[in-house]
This record gives structure tokens, C-alpha cells and sequence, in this order.
């Protein structure tokens, strides 16, 4: 985790004025990143490992995490397994890499859990921390809460309490199919926009609902048939990566008009395969899109365009690095334990509009969230996405108490040092 480049002398004026000690100048701090880089997903994996690189990078440029620490990002593909992330961990573990990142798949997320909190009450002085940018299951921050898991994203919950609140207002909607993966995340899409429908437009109809297994579905094209019979004037869907953009390409084939409420919509490859055909009929709840106003990532946004020509979507990975190093700095030490009881209610500037906090009860970053629709680019729209000419449309702000769920988490926690 941590790699002390060389031993620098320090001055007692010189030491006093750092913002950590000066035993913490010159070290490394490196982040395993434990994603799928390879097979159907790997090109979402590979775009946002880049993206945690670039923005690495800057960070470092800018001594966030203080004079003489940097972040070094270390990939690990876990070809989106769980197994697969445990063996990553294990890769991370024996080569002391004591900060750990993975967001696509909360059974990933889930099995990481599970395996640090056991790794770190066997060897509490080798300690790990587990920032999540992107598992979005409830349970990681509920049931299955952690002192060692940090959510960077809002979760499954408080993305449907956002959506279904924009719904209800909406008098157009009144047959809705759910369209999920079968994992954790799909399972509890489905299960919260039931429930939320049911409370808040209890005259709008379930009339269809299929789970497909992670990326394994090839053709959509069966479940599209059925979405059509169904009479759906709307969908939910919380697919992401290949399960999505195959899920709109066969909707676009088909000439399914319904219209589309996801959460991923904008993750690489989805945006070009809805190109024209998706306008004014693709939605998504998120915590950032390229065009929202009070816009503070919109510098690393244009400059990752434009020396990769690919897009810059993941603002969690912003949050997390930010944070972390503003705990560093605070913590005055690159210590996990430390570091991690730092990060607890720490508040930080949001991409977007308004401010972020890290819930200390549970971990679960409280945040702004975005309803957005898929549009024409053009006046103040001015980024389009994947070079597409299409965009997303800010339709709503959701600030952070709309979508704030309680928790049930009872967190454990070592004895602070």
C-alpha cells in the first residue's frame, strides 16, 4: 500500500509547516482496481480504469493528498467474478496494496466485503479499505455494512426513491415492464420500483418482469417481443454494459415505442447504439452527466476527451480520490485504520451542484442526484457524447434529502488509533 521512495531529512520549520509528517513524504499509495478488463464488459472496465488513472494523475499533480503522496493505480481483472475478485484481492493482498476499488457487480462487492473484513481481523496492522465507486446492492451499506466499505454512488434504493419521485409526476406513465440482470442490483430494482410505484402511483401497472443472467444474454430480442405484447408504455431497466446496449439495440430494431428509465445509460457503448433512435425516449438517474450546470468536472471531462477521444463519466472515481486524499491530509498519516476514520462524515465538493458527505453511520455518500433525458446536442448542451451529436438533458435536480434512504446498518468498529 504504501512505498517510501526515499528518507527525507526534515527541518523542524520545514516538517511543521507539511500538512502530513514528513515520514509520510515520498510514498505511494497504491489502489488495486479490481474490474472486468477482459470478455463482454471488459470495455466498460478498461474506460473506467483509464479514468481512474488520468484523474490519479491529476490529483497527484495537485499534492492533493498532500507533499510527496501519490496515488498509484494497479489493475486486476476479475472478469466480473466474484471467484475472480477474491483472487484479485489475494494478488493485491501479497503485494501489500492496502486500498482496494471495484464498482461493476455487488456480487463482486459483496465477496470483496466478506474477504477483507475476515483478511483484517486476522492482521488488524495489515489492514485494507474497499472504496466502491459503482456496487450499488443496499445490503453493502444495510445488512452487510462494513467499517472497510466506503460507497461512493448512490445505491439501488436511492436511485428508484429518486426516479419513482420524478415518475409520479408523470400522468403519460401507466404500464411499466422491469427489464433486469439477475443479480443483487437487477433483483433490487425490481423489488424498489414495485414497492415505490405502488406507494407513490398506485394506478400505474406492473404489466411484465424478466431477469436475465449477467452479461450471458446475446439477443434481447425474445424479451423485446415480450415488452411490446405487453403493452408497456415504459421500461426500468438498471442494466448496464452489454445487457443494456444490446437490450436498446434490439428495442430500436424492433420499433418498440416505450420509453426507457435506466441508471447506466450513459456507461461506454450504450450512448452510440441509442444515438437518434433513443431521443426523447432514454432516461437516466445519475449522480453527473457532461452537461449539468455547477459543472466542477467539467475541466478533467474535457481534457480525458481530448487526449483519449473516449468519455470521462465516472465522477465517483473524482469523489473517491478527493476524498481519500482530503482524509490523508486530515489523518496526517496514509494508515488504512486512520484514513478510514477520517473519511467517516467527511463532506466534499460534488461534481455537480451542491455539496457530498460521506454518512458515518454507514458509509453510503449522501449526494445530488440527476433525472436526464437523451437528446440532441446543440446551445447550451454543448458536449455530446461519444461523439454522437446526442446528449443528456438535465429534467430534474434531485437534491440530497429526496433521495436519502435510512439505514439499518449496526457498523463494528476496530478501536480508533
Amino acid at each position: 500500500m504504501i512505498h517510501k521512495l526515499s528518507a527525507l531529512a526534515c527541518g523542524g520549520a520545514f516538517a511543521a509547516a507539511l500538512v502530513v509528517p514528513c515520514a509520510a513524504s515520498a510514498e505511494v499509495v497504491k489502489i488495486g482496481f479490481i474490474d472486468p478488463l477482459s470478455g463482454i464488459l471488459g470495455n466498460v472496465g478498461q474506460n473506467q480504469l483509464k479514468s481512474f488513472q488520468f484523474l490519479a494523475e491529476k490529483l497527484n499533480q495537485k499534492q492533493a493528498a498532500g507533499p510527496g503522496v501519490t496515488f498509484e493505480i494497479v489493475p486486476f481483472d476479475n472478469k466480473a467474478s466474484p471467484q475472480e475478485s477474491l483472487n484479485a484481492l489475494k494478488a493485491a493482498q501479497d503485494q501489500d496494496i492496502r486500498y482496494v476499488t471495484q464498482g461493476n457487480g455487488s456480487g463482486a462487492a459483496g465477496a470483496i466485503v466478506d474477504a477483507i473484513n475476515k483478511f483484517n481481523e486476522r492482521n488488524p496492522e495489515k489492514a485494507m479499505v474497499f472504496l466502491n465507486y459503482a456496487a450499488v446492492d443496499p445490503d453493502l451499506t444495510n445488512s452487510k455494512c462494513s467499517f472497510w466499505h466506503f460507497r461512493f454512488d448512490a445505491d439501488t434504493s436511492m436511485k428508484m426513491e429518486g426516479m419513482t419521485t420524478f415518475m409520479a409526476k408523470d400522468p403519460s406513465i401507466k404500464k411499466v415492464y422491469l427489464m433486469n440482470q439477475n443479480y443483487a442490483h437487477g433483483v433490487q430494482v425490481a423489488k424498489y420500483a414495485k414497492e415505490l410505484l405502488a406507494r407513490k402511483r398506485p394506478d400505474i401497472q406492473i404489466v411484465g418482469e424478466d431477469l436475465t443472467p449477467l452479461a450471458q444474454t446475446k439477443d434481447f430480442a425474445p424479451y423485446v417481443a415480450k415488452i411490446k405484447a405487453s403493452g408497456a408504455d415504459t421500461v426500468i431497466s438498471g442494466n448496464w454494459g452489454a445487457d443494456l446496449t444490446l437490450l436498446i439495440k434490439a428495442a430500436k430494431e424492433a420499433g418498440l415505442d416505450a420509453n426507457f428509465y435506466t441508471y447506466y445509460a450513459g456507461v461506454t457503448g450504450t450512448p452510440t447504439v441509442m444515438g437518434a433512435t433513443g431521443a426523447e425516449k432514454v432516461k437516466m438517474i445519475a449522480y453527473w452527466h457532461n452537461n449539468v450546470d455547477q459543472n466542477a468536472f467539467e475541466p478533467y471531462y474535457v481534457e480525458f476527451k481530448k487526449k483519449y477521444n473516449d468519455e470521462l463519466y465516472v465522477a465517483a472515481a473524482w469523489e473517491e480520490l478527493t476524498l481519500l486524499a482530503d482524509a490523508i491530509r486530515k489523518a496526517k498519516s496514509t494508515d488504512p485504520t486512520k484514513v478510514a476514520f477520517a473519511m467517516e462524515g467527511m463532506t466534499i465538493k460534488g461534481p455537480g451542484a451542491g455539496e457530498e458527505t460521506m454518512r458515518k453511520s454507514d458509509h453510503q455518500m449522501q449526494m445530488t442526484l440527476y433525472m436526464a433525458t437523451w437528446t440532441k446536442a446543440g446551445g447550451k448542451l454543448k458536449y455530446d457524447v461519444e461523439n454522437t451529436g446526442y446528449t443528456f438533458r438535465t429534467d430534474a435536480v434531485l437534491d440530497p434529502y429526496v433521495s436519502s434512504t435510512p439505514t439499518s446498518c449496526q457498523m463494528k468498529r476496530p478501536a480508533s488509533t
